[in-house]
């Protein structure tokens, strides 16, 4: 959704970020004017600033294109709770793909949305969209559905006042099935994902706890909703995301 200009931030600094936040999860490279279609910035400004953040490394030219620069996934790096998360969690992530040759997330909430800030996978995995770095929306996510079942009520509403857009024909768009559906995983301790954000993709995710036992993140194993038995793998998903937990309790 392109924005006005009267919705423009008046800072240099806000208007470069702007532009960064236009690449979406599935674009690699956007041309000048995308970028400035997308932000609604004047063309002359979005060259300016583009030139800006060639030259700090937060954007790459790419032909007549550009794309995000090393730069931000060098900053990315650094963020204390992506590192110690990662830390703490990619040997049992690991141990999750050799057992099950799927595809293995550690998310953590971002508002409306399940921020992706691992994955393990290989060759053996069912293809899937997501990446590192991307975000799916959390109605319809394994991992979404464990923040909203064990976050405040107030969070689910505001969720559900939003709208709860359809991305299948399974997605559960009707705010009193969700929320059953998040009691349940509130009662079993583990939450699925059955075809509702993608075709062919099924899910199943337990959650992760810092050491004042708070919602930190969430584990899934995500594949083929023909091959995966859900309930079957739970107690796996459920016994690693617990030793998370357990380990960033350790190291406080």
């Amino acid at each position: 959704m392109t924005a006005t200009v009267g919705d423009l931030p008046k800072s240099v600094l806000a208007r470069g970020f702007l532009l960064l936040d236009a690449f979406q999860t599935a674009d690699t490279e956007l041309t000048l004017a995308e970028l400035a279609d997308r932000t609604g910035l004047p063309k002359a400004t979005a060259h300016r600033l583009v030139g800006e953040l060639v030259r700090w490394g937060g954007l790459e030219r790419a032909g007549q294109s550009y794309r995000l620069g090393l730069k931000l996934f060098e900053l990315g790096q650094r963020v204390p709770r992506r590192r110690d998360l990662r830390e703490a969690a990619l040997p049992y992530l690991q141990d999750l793909y050799e057992s099950t040759h799927e595809n293995i997330h550690l998310a953590v909430p971002d508002g409306e949305h399940t921020l992706f800030l691992e994955k393990v996978t290989g060759h053996r995995s069912t293809p899937i969209l997501s990446r590192v770095g991307s975000r799916m929306p959390v109605h319809c996510t394994a991992t979404g559905k464990i923040f909203l079942a064990l976050g405040p009520l107030a969070y689910f509403h505001r969720i559900a006042a939003a709208g709860l857009a359809r991305k299948t024909a399974r997605t559960i768009v009707a705010p009193g099935l969700l929320r059953r559906e998040l009691d349940r995983a509130q009662e079993r301790g583990y939450g699925v994902n059955r075809e509702e954000s993608e075709v062919g993709v099924a899910a199943v995710a337990a959650p992760v706890y810092d050491s004042h036992r708070r919602l930190l993140a969430a584990i899934s194993i995500t594949g083929s909703a023909e091959r995966l038995d859900l309930d079957r793998l739970a107690p796996a998903v459920r016994t690693a995301a617990f030793a998370v937990s357990r380990e960033l309790a350790g190291s406080r």
